[in-house]
């Protein structure tokens, strides 16, 4: 939790919570929930099996009920309002689930924006796995440890040789180095520089990775830095179950059924002023 906090977000207009610790509010909603869905649907979306542990199919709605604005009756009071959910593509099954059972209850349906992963350093017929730490990039990990990863284990997709490599170039698609310059490096002058230089074999693979080092190094830190200044009470806070800062959203507030005061509160990302998380 405090990983997520060190990005920046305001506390005025962000609620974080916890499956355990909210579900008072959440569970009459998981009721409801519960009962629109039976063995046979939750089989074909999820493939569990009659041998599976009774708690993964307990646990889809509880996934679902965060996408209904009342299980927030502190910041949305009675009202149904939509809910944008930013996720990977493996979290889809559960919010196609949730938009069939909006439906049924009334509700507003949830929307979804899907982003990509990051490959693993490895490549992408490889996965991200906290049991091989060396598999990514942690928000944790020293300078010194950056620099071996990506050095060490970081697939690139250009020659086997210094000669191969000028004379056929780098296959960027592969090229895990140059995918995550794409999201990290802030300059697009620089990226398209390197982009066409790296491809033709002019930018030795060595070279590109002492870019990505030094970027991701400075990136860590700054996390880093700013996760040190978060308390176990800012945790607290940002935990508490009280109002959030209103937003001056006409379409809201023209329903009737919120209160002026209420905020508005959506999962996304720090290009966005409106921010919730689910733990």
């Amino acid at each position: 939790m405090k990983d997520i906090l060190a990005f920046g977000f305001d506390p005025a207009k962000t609620f974080i919570f916890s499956d355990v610790d909210y579900i008072k509010e959440m569970y009459p909603n998981i009721l409801k929930t519960q009962k629109h869905i039976n063995y046979s649907q939750i089989k074909g979306i999820f493939g569990f099996k009659e041998a599976d542990n009774i708690g993964k199919f307990a646990f889809p709605p509880v996934q679902a009920v965060p996408s209904f604005s009342n299980t927030f009756p502190h910041i949305f009071g009675k009202g149904h309002f939509p809910c944008l959910i930013p996720a990977a593509i493996d979290q889809d099954p559960y919010f196609r689930m949730t938009r069939d059972i909006a439906q049924k209850l009334k509700y507003k349906k949830p929307a979804s924006i899907y982003s990509i992963f990051f490959p693993a350093l490895q490549g992408k017929k490889s996965k991200m796995s906290s049991s091989d730490p060396n598999s990514s990039i942690l928000v944790s990990d020293t300078a010194k440890e950056i620099h071996r990863k990506i050095n060490k284990y970081a697939k690139t997709g250009g020659g086997q040789t210094v000669e191969e490599h000028r004379a056929l170039g780098c296959n960027l698609d592969v090229d895990v180095p140059f995918q995550y310059l794409t999201f990290f490096m802030e300059d697009d002058v620089r990226l398209a520089e390197i982009k066409v230089k790296y491809a033709s074999g002019e930018l030795l693979s060595g070279e590109v990775k002492l870019e990505l080092i030094k970027i991701m190094q400075a990136f860590t830190k700054t996390i880093q830095d700013a996760r040190s200044k978060v308390t176990d009470a800012d945790v607290e806070y940002f935990m508490s179950i009280r109002p959030i800062q209103k937003m001056p959203t006409k379409w809201l507030m023209e329903s009737g059924n919120m209160p002026a005061e209420a905020g508005v509160t959506v999962y996304t990302d720090r290009a966005c002023n409106m921010q919730t998380a689910s733990v």
